[in-house]
């Protein structure tokens, strides 16, 4: 498995989750949003450098020119709710792509918030065979509804390549997709990895519960 890690390099994104990481900053849901969607569609344009290009005419009122195109079939896809903001970003740069949706949400098996299970409820996607699927999902913290989402999407096809883009991970979460995951086709891309997982599993430090802040609270 391939992790890319853009907090180990200086660009823009780093401004895009400094401000999100605030807390006085997330009182804007609008803002908060607006620099999920910019994290997005900056690592999607890093992700196009990985695609496979092929040369191509386009006939222009002039004449022709030859351009190299990207020649992968994308599915993105993204998981309930929290990744809608993530998965517009990308959408915004791989306007081409089919999508797909699925709803795999953490669930508290114990009264102390402590177990975790996670729920898949809605499926939603085209074929997967042999296609390019990027699975958007803004926080990677145990790997469990990376995982759950993941065989939820193989019932409908086995892509040939799986990129996962979330905006913080943890090296628990990593681990577990290392462990649960085709390991010679999946690559990870995140804004950062950060410390931890409390005993919550919330990420340590974190930003608090992305869905939450999006969206607002819910019941």
């Amino acid at each position: 498995m391939k992790i890319i890690n853009f907090s180990e390099t200086d660009s823009v994104i780093n401004r895009y989750l400094a401000e999100i990481r605030d807390a006085d900053y997330q009182k804007n849901r609008l803002l908060f949003r607006n620099n999920i969607t910019r994290i997005g569609e900056m690592m999607a344009y890093e992700m196009s450098k990985t695609l496979t290009y092929e040369e191509r005419e386009v006939t222009t009122p002039l004449g022709t020119a030859r351009i190299r195109l990207p020649q992968d079939s994308i599915v993105l896809s993204t998981i309930f709710r929290a990744g809608l903001p993530l998965h517009a970003g990308f959408l915004n740069v791989f306007d081409h792509a089919d999508n797909g949706f699925v709803s795999a949400y953490r669930k508290y098996t114990d009264e102390a918030h402590t177990e975790v299970g996670i729920e898949v409820e809605y499926l939603a996607t085209p074929n997967l065979d042999g296609k390019t699927l990027i699975i958007a999902d803004p926080m990677l913290a145990t790997g469990g509804s990376i995982e759950m989402g993941y065989r939820a999407f193989l019932t409908k096809g086995m892509p040939h390549r799986v990129d996962i883009a979330c905006v913080l991970a943890t090296p628990e979460g990593l681990e577990h997709v290392k462990k649960t995951m085709p390991d010679d086709i999946t690559t990870v891309w995140c804004a950062a990895i950060d410390e931890r997982l409390n005993e919550h599993k919330y990420i340590i430090p974190g930003l608090g519960d992305a869905g939450d802040l999006c969206f607002g609270e819910k019941l």
